[in-house]
């Protein structure tokens, strides 16, 4: 068997791939573009040259390959996806190699991943909540991603939680992901800004951005430029913007409300927050506890936790697919975090 699988997390816009070893070594990464707007048929060809050159790259053919892809899929065929325009395209076609592979959705597959290898690895049952562009959630369930009967499992950004509420983009009122995910803070805060032409501020957005850990004191605002992101809407939250923690406070409100309804039917060990949102650390997850449990007023809520493999869990889970798909059903379970968190080269 070959030292190594061809891992690759695909996503709307990127591609980001890799070779990891036996041992869980990160050989190598590499990324590329996603062109979906060349059509499936293209994606599907791209995908093909990407496993290709990676292959090569790593002198051999691999052990298999794992891929992380959206929307309704199986471990055998990709059946739909609305991003990417492909309906029911086998895993084999996917793969220019006469190699074993494996598919996963590539929220399950980044669960999986903190599952094996990164915060719930000692945990059975817990809900990974990437908060990104989106909001999708990968149940875990012993140890394992569950993706339902048809595979829609998951799909917390699309709960109700203000049913007299804004439109979402599904059709739905009032969804999760209309108030909480990356995007939606961003534009509802500049839709405020938009409507109210005096609002203060946030830094330009051409400068370095670094999350504040903790809520700093109010500061000096300096003239906005909309649209902005939800990295600057936490920085304004952080110091004192009365809109922007209008905003924020929306965005915790809607969460609590969602978490608190998949605690109550699921009772999860813990809730792993990942994705770009969460790199707000205690802006986030402070009020977000606090409001959890205000909610939950007979139990206790379960612990918040942040993930801890970052934008590199898509990948991993990938290639825990990998090697599951060449026969290596415990793959991940002896790779050391330390070796994971060492390999993480460019």
């Amino acid at each position: 068997m070959s030292s190594f699988v061809v891992a690759l997390d695909v996503g709307g816009t990127s591609m980001k791939g890799g070779l990891v070893g036996r041992s869980g070594e990160i050989i190598l990464t590499d990324h590329c573009v996603t062109p979906r707007d060349k059509g499936p048929a293209v994606v599907v060809g791209a995908i093909r040259s990407f496993i290709d050159e990676l292959a090569v790259a790593g002198g051999g053919t691999p052990a298999g390959v794992g891929l992380a892809v959206p929307g309704l899929v199986t471990a055998d065929a990709a059946l739909y996806s609305a991003n990417i325009g492909w309906r029911d395209v086998p895993a084999a076609d996917f793969v220019p190699l006469d190699v074993p592979v494996m598919l996963g959705h590539d929220v399950r597959t980044g669960g999986l991943a903190e599952s094996v290898l990164g915060a719930g690895r000692e945990l059975s049952d817990f809900l990974f909540l990437p908060i990104g562009t989106g909001i999708a959630g990968a149940v875990i369930l012993k140890g394992e991603p569950y993706g339902g009967t048809a595979g829609w499992g998951g799909e917390i950004g699309h709960i109700p939680v203000f049913p007299n509420g804004e439109t979402c983009a599904c059709g739905q009122i009032g969804c999760l992901e209309t108030y909480a995910s990356a995007s939606a803070v961003g534009r509802r805060y500049s839709a405020r800004v938009a409507a109210t032409p005096t609002t203060s501020g946030t830094p330009a957005s051409s400068a370095p951005f670094v999350f504040p850990a903790t809520p700093a004191s109010a500061a000096s605002p300096v003239p906005l430029a909309v649209p902005v992101t939800a990295e600057q809407v936490a920085a304004l939250t952080a110091s004192g913007d009365p809109v922007a923690g209008e905003v924020w406070d929306d965005a915790v409100e809607a969460l609590s409300l969602a978490l608190a309804t998949y605690t109550l039917l699921l009772d999860p060990s813990a809730i792993v927050l990942g994705g770009g949102l969460a790199e707000a650390g205690r802006l986030l997850s402070d009020p977000l506890a606090e409001r959890l449990q205000s909610r939950l007023t007979f139990r206790e809520a379960p612990p918040l936790r942040p993930a801890v493999l970052g934008v590199r869990a898509g990948m991993l889970g990938a290639a825990l697919l990998g090697w599951r798909a060449a026969g290596v059903p415990d793959a991940g379970a002896t790779w050391p975090l330390d070796v994971l968190k060492a390999s993480r080269v460019a």
